[in-house]
């Protein structure tokens, strides 16, 4: 029976929620007025505040929830140094010249980079405890044509962002992950994992500590754009009243509404879901990736697992379904995921099971801009620890400079969408996650 893989104690929570749980601690009455207004207090919400109050500029948080209680305190806790940039490398973009293009993707690949850096100097200038390792990531290769595919890319990466990636062939897996599962894989030196929640935790001390205004429970409903004979600006509507800002900030990512239903068309939310599972022998968990590495794959429907902090059990995540689903859907489907690679887990409990939403670009290319006058940072595509972060603190250095110009190779990009789309793609994400699960067994079943 499906539920035999649920401890007797599980919960449907995430596993992070027992090391710090959504608070409406540090909140305020919103203001009548401020200069800056963001709306959204996650990882990108917090970075740009952190950094406007660093430079002295007057800025308010809302966030419709209370804090924390969306992805940024949901995900893996993986910190990508830009590998999953890859996928963007598709020769299209800059009004179709291919040598254009590719010299931007080479500006963006080395901003993705720096993106891991700026996680780092936030967490050591914050003093925020949560973890942080830069211990590496191990992505096995799910074909040997994928294997093939990494291996092609490794002379860019270290060239253009100095990742430090090389390739482990299948003979010498088990030094990386104990699995035969891949047909070897592609390490990035260059990588980091974190505790999202104590991060998250972190960042939103900081930012109160360095004079943002936080409100939580506090829902931006309306945003009306003054006139100049009114002074400019906007005049957001709220559920506890209005706040007039010189500039609003859209940093909603996976959890985009129609406050922005142009930038919602641009969005795809996907449901990631994650499982943890009981503690485990302190050996066996240490076996399983033995330089305590995040683990990632080359598959459609990805995973991505790790130990625990504490080296006491498995986080294992991936695409159980593409949209929002119970446990009792999504964690038996992880757990067999799990049991693929490592069968010596057969018989191991899940404790905790939880998802939320990653938001992906249809170019799969985060980006930072300007729409009918208000910045935006979203479309993390599964790396948002860091892009999120690094987006937050670029927007924040671009509103108290006062330029309108490009920044980095994200600001400004053209942000696709497709015809006929509303930004509610429910109805038809089950029949990607079909298609993508039918190509990749596919894939495998031909990979000789």
């Amino acid at each position: 029976m499906a539920d035999s893989v649920f401890h007797k104690d599980f919960k449907a929570m995430p596993w992070w929620w027992e090391w710090w749980h959504p608070t409406n601690e540090l909140s305020q009455d919103p203001p009548l007025k401020t200069d800056v207004l963001v709306v959204g207090a996650g990882y990108g919400g917090l970075s740009t505040a952190l950094e406007l109050a660093r430079s002295g500029v007057e800025v308010t948080v809302l966030e419709r929830g209370e804090f924390g209680v969306g992805a940024s305190t949901r995900n893996g806790g993986g910190v990508s140094g830009g590998t999953t940039m890859g996928k963007g490398f598709s020769g299209k973009g800059v009004g179709g010249d291919a040598e254009a293009w590719k010299a931007v993707m080479t500006r963006m690949l080395s901003d993705a980079a720096d993106s891991l850096a700026q996680v780092e100097t936030v967490i050591q200038r914050e003093g925020i405890e949560c973890h942080w390792r830069m211990n590496g990531r191990f992505s096995g290769a799910y074909t040997p044509r994928h294997y093939a595919e990494q291996a092609a890319k490794v002379a860019t990466y270290n060239e253009k962002a100095a990742l430090g990636t090389y390739m482990v062939p299948r003979e010498q897996q088990r030094e990386e992950i104990a699995s035969d599962y891949y047909y070897g894989g592609m390490v990035v030196e260059r990588t980091g994992q974190l505790h999202p929640a104590l991060y998250y935790g972190g960042l939103l001390k900081a930012a109160s500590r360095a004079g943002a205004r936080l409100c939580a429970q506090c829902d931006a409903e309306k945003i009306e754009r003054k006139g100049p004979n009114a002074g400019g600006g906007f005049r957001v509507l709220t559920n506890k009243g209005p706040i007039e800002a010189r500039e609003v900030v859209i940093a909603t990512n996976g959890y985009t509404t129609d406050l922005t239903p142009t930038l919602k068309r641009k969005l795809v939310p996907v449901a990631s879901h994650i499982i943890a599972t009981e503690e485990l022998p302190e050996d066996l968990v240490q076996s399983l990736i033995p330089r305590n590495r995040v683990v990632s794959d080359t598959k459609r429907v990805l995973c991505y697992y790790r130990q625990s902090p504490d080296n006491k059990r498995v986080i294992f995540g991936g695409r159980a379904r593409f949209t929002q689903v119970a446990p009792e859907v999504s964690a038996p489907v992880l757990h067999g995921y799990m049991l693929e690679r490592w069968p010596q887990l057969k018989g191991t409990k899940v404790t905790h099971a939880w998802t939320g939403n990653v938001a992906f670009a249809f170019d799969f290319l985060p980006h930072m801009g300007q729409e009918q006058g208000m910045h935006y940072l979203m479309a993390c595509n599964g790396s948002g620890v860091a892009m999120m972060s690094y987006l937050g603190y670029q927007t924040a250095k671009k509103i108290a400079g006062g330029s309108n110009a490009p920044i980095n190779a994200f600001d400004g990009q053209p942000f696709p969408t497709v015809p006929f789309y509303n930004g509610n793609p429910e109805w038809v994400l089950p029949l990607v996650g079909a298609w993508y699960r039918t190509r990749d067994w596919w894939d495998r079943a031909t990979a000789g």
